[in-house]
């Protein structure tokens, strides 16, 4: 299976080398290269589906991360953040509002491949440099889980299936159930996101329930 991406970015050799990465993808087709999110949304690459933006955080057009992102993801499209890797705050942004992840520039080819890949098919991309940027943020509010809580969610959020979670915590099923309502119930109060299994595990992944990928 195919993804479409596109790529806003308001530097044109930016923009001509991304089309060149994947030129020979056979998973990956760059349906769009524009400088702004309304140019993307108004033009008819827009209007086809388009499974991922990779959106640079500092666009030269005045608009904000926030912005860009509830605009893309309200068009049903997933972001994947793009950026040098030298403003925490944009980045902070960029989680706060729902994005899948943050991959540097500055990355090997390789791993950025890698991150749009798994990011076009709806997967959070962890990073070291996205985990840094959250630890170091106040506005993420404490959801206040509890030991039990935090031990449900970080295998419930790794992969593992209700049946397996009961059967390695000692609790019932239907306990465990109850454990991750209650648990994406307290995140919601606190304005964090967590209706599907991707939203709590980058909620996992804030909080240090769950270590980044590649970070020891």
């Amino acid at each position: 299976m195919g993804y479409r991406v596109a790529l806003i970015d308001d530097h044109e050799i930016v923009a001509r080398g991304f089309a060149a990465l994947f030129s020979s993808s056979p998973d990956i087709e760059v349906a769009a290269s524009v400088a702004t999110v309304a140019e993307l949304i108004d033009s008819s690459a827009g209007r086809e589906p388009v499974d991922l933006a990779i959106l640079d955080l500092r666009l030269s057009d005045g608009s904000t991360v926030y912005d860009n992102v509830e605009r893309l993801r309200a068009a049903e499209i997933e972001v994947l953040a793009f950026t040098a890797g030298d403003d925490a705050n944009a980045m902070r942004a960029a989680a706060r509002c729902g994005v899948l992840g943050v991959v540097c520039k500055s990355e090997p080819a390789a791993v950025l491949i890698e991150a749009v890949t798994h990011a076009a098919a709806g997967e959070p991309v962890a990073s070291t440099q996205w985990a840094a940027a959250l630890d170091g943020d106040p506005e993420i509010a404490d959801a206040g889980l509890s030991p039990r809580e935090r031990q449900v969610l970080s295998l419930y959020a790794s992969g593992a299936q209700a049946p397996l979670v009961a059967e390695e915590t000692g609790l019932s099923e239907s306990t465990v159930v109850d454990y991750i309502r209650r648990v994406r119930s307290k995140y919601g109060r606190v304005g964090r996101e967590a209706n599907t299994k991707v939203d709590l595990y980058k909620r996992a992944l804030e909080d240090g329930i769950l270590p980044v990928p590649g970070q020891p």
